[in-house]
């Protein structure tokens, strides 16, 4: 048992937290799934069901600053117990409501809050906390990791429970799946309160402050941007744009997903290893001009199921190795106490580009019956991303008043 005066270890807090977001990133990033059999079942366009899914990314987004605020103040265990009870809720809630303004509001709150709660924002100030400096790049690879590990592990499930069980009941059995295990879970999060340091402690409002004059943050916030703008568009979206071209067979796609979390399991941990001896910006660069060239040649190729599964291996390398990376940048620079609230405002830029991401792709699919002109934009993305985190200044900030570091 933890006491108040006894830190959990680093190896209980990775393990449990691990575990909290392999089911909350898993769940999430299958959400694609859904697109065809609820649009067919309620009679909606695919506009309707990508904006229930830009909103729960909005709202993810949204709530992230204040879920991280609340977990630095009283403590993450708390913060994810909030978070899977609405994330059992908004399960329920796409799965019983059929009118498409409800669905679109409910579930994207109910969901987009819960991730907040449960998923990168607010787990990465207790892990900041616990791993030492020289090993905190590597704590956030593996974390990243287990998100990466969940979604390798969960595509084929929620897959394989819609085609058995029916849609409507999946949404049933995840939402008990959620409950049962991220509670316990959390229980092992708890951690003591923060010493005193000397002097006048930085208060939040200060924080914020001193982060949103900082040109590197806001550089990094630029950047984050366009991460959530392509993985969104794509783990969305993915599965519809197989079957347009052609690629009939549901586990295709199914297997495309399921390689994008695998590899990205290598991809997170290596970045979060790598960012404990390299530039963190060089190496956040390096990865959206890689997804720039991958993306390019994807959509250059003739498209067969061996295509797909080079791309998605790839992009699977890709595809959150910039999340270890940019709560690394934002801990050297501000410290560790604040953490999880500046990584929300950092994910809020994040959620922003996950909204028009996944609601422009199905708006000009709609419109234009196609995904090419959101392709073409996610490219144009990568380049400016790459561009903006070269001048970052991964320093630590210099203060009048220390805060801890």
């Amino acid at each position: 048992m933890l006491t108040a005066s006894r830190s959990p270890q680093l190896k209980t807090v990775l393990l449990a937290s691990g575990l909290v977001l392999t089911l909350a990133m898993g769940v999430r990033h299958g959400f694609g799934f859904w697109l065809q059999p609820i649009s067919q079942a309620h009679g909606w366009t695919r506009e309707t069901y990508s904006l229930a899914l830009a909103l729960q990314n909005l709202m993810w987004g949204a709530f992230g600053p204040f879920a991280g605020m609340a977990a630095d103040r009283f403590g993450t265990a708390k913060v994810v117990i909030a978070g899977a009870i609405l994330y059992m809720a908004g399960l329920l809630w796409m799965a019983c409501i059929d009118q498409p303004t409800l669905f679109v509001a409910g579930s994207g709150i109910l969901i987009g809050a819960a991730l907040s709660c449960t998923a990168f924002g607010a787990i990465s100030g207790i892990i900041g906390r616990i791993a030492p400096a020289s090993k905190r790049s590597w704590a956030f690879g593996l974390s990243s990791a287990a998100g990466s590990f969940g979604q390798f592990v969960m595509m084929p499930v929620e897959q394989q429970l819609i085609s058995s069980a029916g849609w409507q009941n999946a949404f049933y059995l995840l939402a008990g799946l959620v409950l049962l295990i991220m509670i316990p879970m959390a229980f092992p999060l708890r951690e003591p309160p923060l010493p005193k340091t000397s002097g006048r402690e930085q208060s939040i409002r200060e924080a914020v402050k001193e982060a949103f004059a900082y040109r590197p943050f806001l550089l990094l916030v630029a950047g984050y941007f366009v991460c959530g703008f392509q993985v969104v568009f794509i783990g969305v979206h993915m599965p519809a744009y197989l079957k347009d071209k052609g690629i009939m067979d549901p586990n295709v796609a199914v297997m495309a997903l399921a390689l994008i979390g695998l590899f990205n399991i290598f991809g997170s941990y290596y970045a979060g290893k790598l960012g404990g001896t390299l530039p963190k910006r060089y190496l956040l660069s390096t990865i959206y001009i890689s997804r720039t060239v991958v993306i390019s040649l994807f959509l250059l190729a003739p498209l067969t199921s061996w295509s797909v599964y080079i791309f998605s291996g790839a992009m699977g390398l890709l595809w959150l190795s910039t999340v270890p990376l940019t709560n690394g940048v934002i801990a050297g620079i501000f410290g560790v106490k604040y953490l999880s609230m500046l990584s929300g405002f950092v994910f809020f830029s994040h959620q922003v580009g996950s909204f028009l991401g996944v609601w422009l792709g199905g708006y000009l699919y709609t419109k234009n019956g196609n995904y090419n002109t959101v392709w073409m934009i996610t490219i144009a993305l990568g380049v400016f991303a790459a561009l903006i985190n070269l001048p970052i200044n991964e320093k630590a900030i210099v203060r009048t008043q220390p805060a801890l570091a």
